[in-house]
Parts: structure tokens; sequence; C-alpha cells
């Protein structure tokens, strides 16, 4: 079995999520500081990155380590919090302001955001990440709510392609 094997396995943990959750500030600096290299989720077949935001309140830059897809052009984020009742406070600041740092294996690009509200295009991007991390459908049914998903696209790029809202 696969690390990444044992790593989607473990999602789908109580004692996992309650880690992640715990760890997810020092998983941050641990990734910046390695270039991407090193992570909870990264560097196992999991595509991780860092993703900047300007904090809604604080005004403060804040920084997250999140798995991300691709469709198209687009990065793709999915604001699941482990299942949690309430929304991560990475896509609240992306409402608020929708621009962000995004770091994929050291390399660092300004994005723009947009929230994917298409019910299709929603579904589409909901079934790419759940193959990649099965426990996205765990943390769906658990959540109480209507999990975020995010598309960003490069903040020079004019026309962005992929899921519009």
């Amino acid at each position: 079995m696969k690390y990444r094997d044992v790593m989607r396995w473990m999602g789908h943990r109580r004692w996992f999520i309650w880690t992640a959750t715990q760890l997810a500030p020092l998983d941050a600096k641990v990734v910046r500081r390695s270039g991407g290299r090193f992570g909870i989720l990264g560097n196992y077949g999991l595509p991780q990155c860092l993703v900047t935001t300007e904090g809604r309140k604080s005004g403060q830059l804040r920084t997250v380590t999140l798995l991300y897809g691709k469709l198209g052009d687009d990065v793709i984020l999915v604001g699941s919090n482990f299942g949690q009742s309430h929304h991560p406070a990475w896509a609240l600041n992306l409402e608020a302001n929708p621009r962000a740092l995004l770091s994929i294996g050291g390399e660092e690009q300004e994005m723009v955001s947009r929230p994917v509200t298409d019910p299709q295009v929603r579904e589409e991007i909901w079934q790419l990440m759940a193959d990649m991390w099965p426990a996205y459908n765990l943390y769906r049914g658990t959540a109480g709510r209507e999990i975020k998903i995010f598309a960003l696209t490069p903040a020079g790029d004019r026309s962005p392609t992929g899921p519009h809202h």
C-alpha cells in the first residue's frame, strides 16, 4: 500500500481530522520552509499548496496549506474545513477579497478567485476532488452546510477559463 493510499484512508478518521486541524498552522510553516517538499499531506501523491489571503477582519496576511485540483487553467480549492459546521477562515477571506497568493512547490503566483456556484460545475469539481481525496464525501455529509468551492486564475489573466459562476 502506498503512503498516498494510507493518507487517503486516514482522512476519514476522526482522530486524523482533529490532529490535522490542530497542526494546520504548523503545517503551513513547514511547507513554506521546505519549499513545498514536506507537510502533513504533501509530497505523497496529494497535490498541496499554500494559500495566503488577507484577513477580512484583521487585514493581516494568513497562510494555510490546502489540497488543490486543476480544471483547465484554474486551480480549484474546496472549503471543506474537514467537515466542520463552519466555513474555513480562508474561504471567508476570499469572499471578502478575491486576491490571494498561491504557492505550489515553492513557486508563488498572484491569483484572483471566484466562487463556483453553478450546480453542474460544482458536481464536476466535486467528483474530481473526491477522486483525489475521498474523505471530501464524508466532509460533505457531516458539515451541515454547502461547502464553498473556489476557482483561482492568475491575477494577470484577463479572460479566465474553466468553471464560471
